[in-house]
């Protein structure tokens, strides 16, 4: 079992988790509406790229 031979400090604790918070999603414009969405997401009219991959259920039924 690995037993630490040095205490480590609060500040270089603090350091080491300086970079462990979160950050928020990167968004992306549609080209074709103009919605924002995540990146690499279809958006929610169902568009990815400038073309329609989902189609409204209105249309299927």
């Amino acid at each position: 079992m690995a037993v630490q031979q040095n205490r480590k400090s609060s500040s270089r604790r603090d350091m080491r988790r300086a970079h462990d918070a979160l950050k928020r999603p990167a968004l992306s414009t549609e080209p074709t509406t103009g919605e924002i969405h995540r990146r690499h997401h279809v958006s929610v009219t169902g568009y990815y790229r400038g073309k329609k991959i989902i189609e409204d259920k209105e249309a299927i039924e």
